[in-house]
């Protein structure tokens, strides 16, 4: 596989040379312009030939015109199946910008505001207590909560909620199986209000369960299904049919698979620990994560978040909303844990929004007030307001792939070279 991918690389250079590109004067004021789709190409090719994953797709948009698609390797490597434009991937927390602009559209018709206390429309999260530490049995120690859980809280993940494994978090979290699919998001948020905090609301960013419980809040003030309202104002108006919780057996065969990366080999993950929450209907319907899709569709998603709400003549969130959730609230927090290493971002509403410049060559690429997220099988995609530009990249490879990331935002916008800084 490796020759061919070589070969077939050779064989693009060679054509390129004998049939060299004329720039436009378009392409001149344009990020991707002929060198960088020479370098994506180039990037994404690497990816599969230098077996980091098993196959990648990648699709960019600018100033509402595709300016850039190509796919390489396999969706389905046993299989022979190539990635696809139509491959349906598992984009696991790409989920969540989804449920947080269908949780928003509830904010617009002026159902709550981000400064409520969730306990205002959820009372099982009124009285949180917080654990502070173990006592010489090994209990917790709890104290109160100093002041209540705000919806803010819950979209920008400074809840509290945690599963700190030093307090024994982790372990409680998993035996109250809070995410159990055969239950709901109702049994979900009685379980997780019966836990202890890890920390104060608003003293630490830690990410988690938050927009499960953005799911369940906007399941309550909607008055039906998660899923069901999710669909009826996000989904179907933006025409994101390929996008769904549930995929039918006539499209399975489009499905990609999800492969383990070790230093020396690619192996698949068994589908029945991947796919079976898709396969079928289940209670739980998580705000988090759950959702398959294509890169065309969630490519519509993110048109419209770039276009400040509106897509194709149908809006689903007024600008002013686009632009709340697309700014850092993120308060002073203790630490971020792993969140500096997505760039030198703080959190908006479900987005981690870049709030300064790369400082050095090595540090995440990207732009000022872009924002963006991306999904444990290391998919990712960004809004970049500035340039009129989005951007989705689909892998889908475990553990995350940080380095996938960091060539990709390299290849769109050019290696940060010392010089720039």
């Amino acid at each position: 596989m490796k020759k061919t991918i070589y070969f077939l690389g050779v064989l693009a250079a060679l054509y390129a040379c004998q049939h060299p590109t004329e720039t436009t004067e378009t392409e001149q004021n344009s990020i991707i312009d002929q060198s960088a789709k020479n370098r994506l190409d180039s990037t994404l090719q690497s990816f599969v030939q230098d077996s980091i994953v098993a196959g990648v797709s990648a699709l960019i948009f600018e100033k509402g015109k595709e300016a850039y698609f190509n796919a390489y390797g396999y969706a389905d490597r046993e299989a022979g199946v190539p990635m696809d434009r139509n491959t349906i991937v598992t984009i696991y927390s790409m989920t969540k910008p989804i449920t947080g602009t269908t949780l928003m559209t509830l904010y617009e018709k002026g159902l709550f505001k981000l400064e409520d206390s969730l306990a205002k429309y959820a009372p099982e999260f009124a009285e949180m207590q917080v654990a502070t530490g173990l006592d010489d049995e090994g209990n917790m120690i709890l104290e109160p909560a100093n002041r209540a859980i705000s919806i803010a809280d819950v979209t920008r993940h400074t809840a509290g909620f945690s599963t700190r494994a030093d307090l024994g978090l982790d372990k409680a979290s998993q035996e109250a199986d809070l995410l159990n699919m055969e239950t709901t998001l109702t049994d979900m948020a009685s379980k997780l209000s019966k836990l202890p905090l890890g920390y104060q609301p608003g003293q630490r960013w830690e990410y988690g369960i938050s927009v499960d419980v953005q799911a369940y809040l906007a399941e309550k003030l909607a008055g039906k299904p998660f899923d069901e309202y999710m669909k009826e104002v996000v989904l179907d108006p933006l025409g994101m049919s390929e996008t769904s919780y549930f995929v039918p057996e006539d499209k399975r065969d489009r499905v990609a698979a999800i492969y383990y990366k070790t230093d020396t080999s690619l192996s698949r993950i068994p589908d029945e620990r991947i796919h079976t929450i898709n396969y079928d209907h289940w209670p739980l319907k998580p705000g988090g994560w759950g959702l398959k899709s294509t890169i065309d569709d969630y490519m519509t998603f993110a048109q419209m978040l770039v276009n400040e709400g509106t897509y194709n003549g149908k809006t689903i969130l007024k600008p002013e909303t686009v632009k709340k959730m697309a700014t850092n609230h993120l308060p002073p927090v203790e630490d971020s844990l792993w969140l500096p290493s997505k760039g030198r971002v703080g959190f908006g509403i479900d987005f981690a929004v870049r709030t300064e410049p790369p400082m050095a060559p090595e540090e995440m690429n990207g732009i000022v007030g872009e924002f963006f997220w991306d999904g444990a099988a290391s998919s990712l995609f960004w809004v970049d307001p500035e340039n009129d530009l989005t951007a989705v990249l689909f892998v889908q490879i475990m553990p995350f792939q940080g380095v996938v990331h960091k060539k990709f935002r390299d290849a769109v916008y050019g290696p940060i070279s010392p010089e720039s800084l």
